[in-house]
């Protein structure tokens, strides 16, 4: 895997080292002691997928509050999807930043989603399926979201938004 991180520290883009031959290819997705050898959480409790059927649909933005915090690295397996984490660290220098990316089943590219971000994709094409893994199990008290379309982050999504749910379009405005 060739990591490359990103404008936001602690955001990587995870490309694959595909081996191929005549057969197609071998890659490895995940591997504890890549992971670990850049200091990043190389802990997976929970894999999970999504499946959106029509192009344009809009999912997050999802987050975690202490002390479920998660980790997440996510890989789009079929159809394509714009990924995007929000830096929600208040610490951090890029507070409130943003950084999005084209996950799709051709470049296989992966998205590793450092605690303390939320996160949620667009859908470019209709039957695409995300699959991520997890550093933390699903705690409902502790799930959160902000606006996909909060001035404050100022996301510019690719397409108009098709299809987005009533708990996704109406998180209250985000807290400066």
């Amino acid at each position: 895997m060739r990591f490359t991180e990103t404008s936001v520290p602690g955001l990587y883009v995870v490309e694959l080292d595909r081996i191929e031959d005549e057969r197609g290819f071998f890659a490895r997705t995940w591997c504890e002691n890549e992971f670990g050898r850049l200091g990043l959480v190389a802990k997976v409790v929970q894999a999970n997928v999504g499946f959106s059927k029509k192009r344009g649909t809009l999912r997050g933005m999802h987050y975690q509050v202490s002390p479920h915090e998660e980790v997440k690295l996510v890989r789009c397996t079929r159809g394509a999807v714009f990924d995007v984490a929000i830096d929600l660290r208040s610490s951090s220098p890029t507070y409130r930043h943003w950084f999005g990316v084209e996950l799709n089943e051709d470049n296989q590219t992966m998205l590793y989603i450092p605690s303390g971000f939320a996160h949620g994709y667009q859908t470019l094409v209709g039957n695409s399926e995300l699959y991520y893994q997890s550093s933390q199990f699903f705690v409902a008290e502790s799930a959160r979201g902000v606006r996909f379309d909060e001035a404050a982050f100022g996301i510019r999504w690719p397409l108009e938004v098709e299809v987005i749910s009533e708990k996704d379009r109406n998180w209250p405005p985000y807290k400066l």
